[in-house]
């Protein structure tokens, strides 16, 4: 198996045979035709391999899959049209109306929305661990109808670290799979299925594009999860689709990917553009190179802004003040991502002025971005969560959000010393009005 940084450049890669292209062509087509009668019954049949029609499969997707899969070390992967799409579709391969998921409580808020507004209207229920790092929670929560376990490698935005191990343990005690979106980490910094976890999912629309100019998703089986004794009866049982057969049966170790891809993510259509699948490839030529450098510069901003008076809290786990430094040591030690939140002491006003003043970051709602960015998520991503909620998961007034980009460490840190400047700034009408 090559080194992560030769595979990130060539694994996966489809050359174009007839016009000797040395990179994977954007193959724009709806569908593809056959040569016979027979070729078409036969590729539809699934006795021949081939295209038919790309909402089904692409060449361009195909090779993004190839290569994440490698990259994570998983068996098989599946290209969709954003993250949330990849989570919807991982977790519809497994779950069905009456089922659970158990999940960390610190996972991002679009995520707990997929669970408690998306899924839940299917028959679909969710319970949340509040502190993940209590494996014996874990195993106290576990019903006779959970059906998956779910967590985040790294959270957004507090930083928390997932023990992929501790959490993977407690799941297969029970029989039952582990999925870890692994979008802030990226396979460079870690790679959840060495640690355990039957399921990876990443927003590509992140750190594996990285120029924030695509969305894309991708879902990773790693191979380790055995289908044949799983509680899923859709896998197990015979299908019609299959004459009878089970999927097991008819895909054996491939029983999953081979449902979620032909039932879910075929059937439900959250397909990713051929354009799209290219430029995340391009972008993941060079992950290694930026992910490196954003942790990097991650954590001087981090540390520079610990030492500020005016902020009252950093979430960055690379930080030895950060609760899950120790995980972070263990799972991360390359780096700790390139996310991190801090707190500033004068509230939504402080945070405000903060967030008007700066300059070089930009102000939108992404992370993962070759560009720094800001957001305030109690008035963005987290608006919509109860305040007690919001509380539980540490989104206070004054939390910012940002995503570190390649910009010189320097100049973000002077960037964020006007954006203090700014916040530090008495406005008579705050105070007379009592925030």
């Amino acid at each position: 198996m090559p080194e992560f940084t030769t595979a990130q450049v060539h694994a996966g890669e489809s050359r174009d045979a007839a016009h000797g292209a040395r990179v994977t062509p954007i193959y724009l087509t709806a569908g593809f035709e056959f040569e016979s009668f027979a070729q078409a019954e036969g590729r539809f049949g699934g006795d021949e391999a081939g295209y038919t029609y790309s909402r089904s499969g692409n060449p361009t997707t195909a090779a993004l899959e190839r290569r994440v899969a490698a990259l994570e070390r998983g068996r098989e992967a599946i290209a969709v049209g954003s993250g949330q799409a990849a989570l919807t579709v991982a977790v519809l391969g497994l779950v069905q109306a009456g089922d659970y998921i158990l999940s960390a409580q610190s996972i991002y808020s679009g995520t707990r929305g997929l669970f408690e507004n998306g899924l839940r209207r299917l028959g679909i229920e969710i319970e949340f661990v509040d502190d993940p790092t209590d494996l014996a929670e874990w195993r106290r929560r576990i019903r006779p109808n959970t059906r998956v376990l779910f967590g985040e490698s790294i959270a957004n935005p507090g930083n928390e670290i997932l023990d992929i191990e501790g959490v993977a343990a407690v799941a297969h005690e029970n029989g039952l799979p582990l999925i870890v979106d692994n979008t802030l980490a990226t396979p460079y910094l870690l790679r959840p299925g060495a640690h355990g976890a039957d399921i990876v999912v990443h927003s590509a629309s992140k750190y594996l594009g990285g120029h924030g100019s695509t969305l894309g998703g991708v879902v990773v089986d790693q191979g380790s999860y055995d289908w044949a004794t799983s509680p899923f009866p859709h896998l197990t049982g015979p299908d019609e689709w299959l004459e009878g057969s089970s999927y097991v049966e008819a895909h054996g170790a491939g029983a999953y990917i081979a449902f979620s891809r032909s039932v879910v993510a075929s059937l439900f259509g959250p397909v990713l553009s051929p354009m799209n699948a290219f430029l995340i490839q391009q972008g993941i030529e060079t992950l290694s190179l930026r992910v490196q450098r954003q942790s990097d510069t991650a954590l001087a901003v981090a540390r520079w802004l610990e030492a500020q008076p005016e902020v009252v809290r950093v979430d960055y786990a690379g930080l030895p003040s950060h609760p899950a430094h120790a995980l972070a040591q263990r799972y991360l030690p390359r780096g700790q991502g390139a996310v991190l939140g801090f707190t500033l002491s004068g509230g939504t006003d402080a945070a405000a002025r903060f967030y008007d003043a700066v300059e070089l970051f930009s102000r939108m709602t992404h992370i993962g971005d070759v560009r720094s960015l800001i957001l305030h998520p109690a008035t963005t991503t987290h608006g919509h969560l109860a305040p007690g909620v919001r509380d539980e998961l540490g989104i206070g007034a004054g939390l910012l959000r940002l995503s570190i980009g390649l910009e010189d460490a320097d100049d973000l840190i002077e960037d964020l010393a006007r954006g203090l400047a700014a916040a530090d700034t008495i406005v008579p009408d705050a105070v007379a009005a009592g925030r």
